[in-house]
C-alpha cells in the first residue's frame, strides 16, 4: 500500500542531496524540499482542517504548486487543483460544489475570497504561514483509498465535473508512468504542461519517486523552454500536441542545442503525423512516447514508444498498447466486444479508474459500468492490441447517414504543408444533416480551394471540408491544450434547439 507520502520519504532517504526543483532561480534539494512540504502539512493542520477537507489551488506552476500537490493528500486532505484559463463562474462553481475550505493563489482572488474560509497568496502569505510551522509526520491517518483529489473536467465537452481520484489510482499511474517513460536520479524534467492537468502533476509524482529534477516553466513559451534545455542540459519533457507542435516550430526556425533530450511525451489530444515527424525532426536524439488516458484514468491507459521508428509504419497513428495492470475493450452499442479494426467505444479497467464523480452519482453510473469506465472516446484495436483513436463520440459528424471522424479529417489537412493548425468539425446543413467544416491556422497563404482540392485527393468526397474558417491567431483551447471545437462550433450552432442534425 502507497500514498503521495512515499514518493517524498523515498527521496529523502535516497536522493537528499539531489536537486528536487528548478524554479526561475531558486533551486532546491530533496532534502530541502520534503522539509518544506512537512511544514506545510503542519501549517494546515494548525489552521484547523479537517481530514478529507479540500483544499484548492489556483496558480501557475511554481514549486509551491509541486509542494502543495504533493503535500495535501499525505497531510490527509484532498487538493483541487483550479484550471486557470477557467472563468471566475467556472471557478466559483468547482469551489462551491468541491466545498472547499481553502484557496492558494497566485492572483486576487476577486468574488471566489467569499467562497472559501481562507485564502493563501503565493508566494509571500504561503512563504509565511510555513515559516512559521512545525514540521508533521506526512502519510499518516491515511490509506491507498483516501480521497487525494479533485480534479474539474470538462473544458471540452461541456459541464465540469470532479473526478475523484484516490492515492491508490495515482499512485498505480505512477507506476505505469515510470514502466513507459523510465526517469532516473539523473533526469531533468521541463514541466510545462499545467500542474493542474492530472498528466503534469502526475508524470513529477513518478520523477520526484526517482530522484531526478523538476525544471518548472511557469509560462508557456517555446522559445524560453528551448533556451532553458540547452542551458540546464534538460532531458525529459511532457505536453500537449500544440506544445510540442511550438517547440517543434520554433526549433526547426531558431535551432538550439536540445541534444540533452531523450524523451518527448505527448498525450491529452491526437497528434497528426505530419505534426509528430516534424517534431521528431526538430528532436532528432529523443524518444517520442504517445500516452492516451483520460482525467478519469489518473490520467495515463495506454502508451506507444519509440514513434521515431515508426515514421513509415502505420503504427504511428497508434496510441499504443494498455499500460501494465490496465485492461481496455473497444465496445459496440450492442454491449459486445468489437471485433479488430472494428470502431466502437474505448472502456478502460483498472486500478487507475476514478472512484467516481463527485456529487454527481448518475454521471457517475453512466461513466463506470461494472469496474469499467467508458471513455466516450470512439476508436478500435488491431489484432495484437495496439488502439488506435478515431474521435470523440460527440465530435463524429454524421453528414448525409455516413459517419465521419474529424481526427481522419485533421490527419490529411496537417500533411499540406501550409497548414500549421487545423480543427475540424460539423456545422449545421439542410441537405446532409451536418457538414464538414474545417478551421485552420496557417504558416504561409494558401487558397481554401487548394486545400479542399488537397483533402479530395486523400479521403472519400463526404470526407472532404464544405468550408474552411482561417484563423489568424492559434486555435482556442482549453487549459490542458485541447483546441475547444465548442467554441468553433458556436456561431453556426447558436440558437438551435439541438447541437446535432
Amino acid at each position: 500500500m502507497h500514498t503521495l507520502a512515499d514518493p517524498l520519504r523515498h527521496a529523502a532517504r535516497h536522493y537528499a542531496d539531489n536537486p528536487a526543483t528548478i524554479c526561475g532561480d531558486i533551486r532546491m534539494t530533496y532534502r530541502e524540499l520534503t522539509a518544506r512540504c512537512r511544514r506545510l502539512g503542519g501549517a494546515l493542520t494548525a489552521l484547523g482542517l479537517a481530514p478529507g477537507d479540500r483544499v484548492a489551488i489556483l496558480a501557475a506552476n511554481s514549486h509551491q504548486y509541486i509542494e502543495t500537490y504533493m503535500t495535501v493528500p499525505s497531510a490527509g486532505f484532498a487538493v483541487v487543483p483550479l484550471n486557470t484559463r477557467h472563468a471566475e463562474a467556472e471557478l466559483a462553481y468547482a469551489l462551491k460544489d468541491s466545498g472547499a475550505k481553502l484557496l492558494l493563489t497566485d492572483r486576487a482572488p476577486g468574488a471566489l475570497e467569499a467562497l472559501v474560509e481562507r485564502v493563501i497568496q503565493i508566494p509571500d502569505g504561503y512563504e509565511s504561514l510555513i515559516g512559521e510551522a512545525s514540521e508533521i509526520e506526512l502519510g499518516e491517518g491515511i490509506d491507498e483509498q483516501s480521497l487525494a483529489g479533485l480534479f474539474y473536467t470538462g473544458g471540452t465537452t461541456g459541464a465540469s465535473k470532479g473526478v475523484m481520484l484516490s492515492h491508490r489510482n495515482l499512485i498505480a499511474n505512477c507506476h505505469n508512468w515510470t514502466a513507459i517513460t523510465q526517469p532516473t536520479s539523473e533526469d531533468i524534467a521541463i514541466v510545462m504542461a499545467p500542474l493542474f492537468h492530472a498528466a503534469g502533476s502526475n508524470s513529477v509524482i513518478a520523477s520526484i519517486w526517482s530522484g531526478g529534477t523538476q525544471l518548472v516553466i511557469p509560462a508557456f513559451n517555446p522559445g524560453d523552454i528551448l533556451d532553458r534545455i540547452a542551458r540546464e542540459g534538460a532531458t525529459q519533457t511532457l505536453g500537449v500536441p500544440v506544445m510540442i507542435a511550438a517547440l517543434a516550430e520554433e526549433q526547426h526556425a531558431n535551432p538550439r542545442d536540445v541534444s540533452s533530450v531523450r524523451t518527448v511525451a505527448h498525450g491529452a489530444s491526437p497528434i497528426a503525423t505530419e505534426v509528430i515527424r516534424r517534431a521528431i525532426a526538430a528532436f532528432p536524439d529523443a524518444e517520442f512516447i504517445h500516452l492516451y488516458g483520460a482525467t478519469e484514468l489518473a490520467p495515463i491507459a495506454t502508451g506507444l514508444r519509440h514513434e521515431e521508428r515508426m515514421q513509415h509504419s502505420d503504427l504511428l497513428r497508434s496510441c499504443g498498447q494498455a499500460l501494465p495492470g490496465v485492461a481496455i475493450r473497444i465496445m459496440g452499442d450492442n454491449g459486445e466486444e468489437c471485433a479488430p479494426h472494428e470502431v466502437g467505444e474505448i472502456a478502460v479497467q483498472g486500478p487507475n479508474v476514478m472512484q467516481g464523480y463527485w456529487n454527481k452519482p448518475a454521471e457517475t453510473a453512466a461513466a463506470i459500468r461494472g469496474d469499467w469506465y467508458f471513455s466516450g472516446d470512439l476508436g478500435y484495436a488491431d489484432e495484437n492490441g495496439y488502439i488506435f483513436l478515431m474521435d470523440r463520440a460527440k465530435d463524429m459528424i454524421v453528414s448525409g447517414a455516413e459517419n465521419v471522424y474529424c481526427t481522419e479529417v485533421e490527419e490529411v489537412l496537417h500533411q499540406h504543408p501550409a497548414v500549421l493548425q487545423a480543427a475540424v468539425f460539423g456545422i449545421p446543413d439542410e441537405k446532409w444533416g451536418e457538414a464538414v467544416h474545417a478551421a485552420i491556422q496557417l504558416r504561409h497563404p494558401v487558397a481554401a480551394d487548394e486545400l479542399i482540392a488537397f483533402c479530395r485527393d486523400k479521403i472519400a468526397g463526404y470526407k472532404v471540408p464544405k468550408g474552411i474558417d482561417f484563423w489568424d491567431e492559434p486555435l482556442p483551447i482549453s487549459g490542458p491544450g485541447k483546441i475547444l471545437k465548442r467554441e468553433l462550433r458556436k456561431p453556426y450552432w447558436e440558437g438551435r434547439k439541438r447541437q446535432i442534425s
